[in-house]
């Protein structure tokens, strides 16, 4: 086991959400974890995600600064897997093996090409694996 782990992009959102002090808490936790050990990881499909919620959906959008020391601060040291063809392929294979949808079927690739033992989501089935990757939610018992 490589004890690394990824985050999806649900984690960093609960991360600011004052009406779930509980998934804030708890997504809060796995980030720092994340940064601390050096174990965490994501793709740019998380950050890409992650701003898109933050600038259009919460209800008052992230100022820029503040996108910008997330992106340097958070983001920064956790982003290892880039978006290429092997990605996609990958993520196809996965797509057509499980019937997944298209965006987490990279999620999943994304996770495996960076060796992570565990994918930290909610939209996912609790337990569910690939291969050497199980998916636990974090927010099961909230």
């Amino acid at each position: 086991m490589s004890g690394r782990f990824f985050l999806d992009t649900n984690i960093f959102v609960y991360s600011l959400d004052e009406q779930s002090p509980e998934k804030a808490k708890i997504a809060q936790q796995l980030i720092r974890r994340a940064v601390d050990t050096e174990n965490g990881t994501v793709s740019y499909q998380v950050v890409q995600e992650f701003f898109n919620v933050a600038l259009r959906r919460f209800s008052e959008p992230m100022p820029l600064t503040d996108c910008e020391q997330y992106l340097a601060i958070t983001f920064r040291p956790l982003l290892a897997v880039r978006f290429s063809t092997v990605l996609c392929g990958e993520a196809l294979r996965i797509h057509g093996k499980h019937g997944m949808p298209w965006y987490d079927a990279l999620i999943v690739a994304a996770a495996l090409e960076a060796e992570c033992d565990i994918l930290y989501s909610e939209d996912f089935q609790n337990g569910r694996s690939f291969g050497g990757l199980k998916i636990v939610n974090p927010f099961i018992d909230v």
